[in-house]
């Protein structure tokens, strides 16, 4: 079915910025809300960000004025820039398409570890 591929995830200092990519498979990707969520050691998965079909976005109060989600439906990629990163950002991030609660669907996870 749809595929999401995650890229960007790494080891950053605290203060230091990364970009997440995510690429979707399939033609239907401009119709869904894409996201971004997180697992942090011994944390539930908690939404960090959301990019509707239009444009419009939602921040999780921990990320706002730090993370800016987007979309670019001519390459079916969604991205998270994070800026000003802190150790406790320090997680697995997922990205997530959702056109309905029942058509929805994850990438794979990948790893951002926020340390000196």
């Amino acid at each position: 079915q749809a595929q999401l591929v995650e890229s960007g995830g790494g080891l950053v200092q605290p203060g230091g910025s990364l970009r997440l990519s995510c690429a979707a498979s399939g033609s239907m990707f401009s119709i869904y809300t894409m996201g971004w969520y997180r697992q942090g050691p011994g944390k539930q998965r908690e939404l960090v960000a959301t990019i509707t079909s239009t444009g419009g976005t939602n921040y999780e109060d921990s990320v706002k004025g730090r993370f800016t989600i987007s979309r670019d439906n001519a390459k079916n990629t969604v991205y998270l820039k994070m800026n000003s990163l802190k150790p406790e950002d320090t997680a697995v991030y997922y990205c997530n398409a959702r056109r309905t609660w029942e058509d929805m669907y994850w990438g794979q996870g990948t790893q951002v570890v926020v340390s000196s």
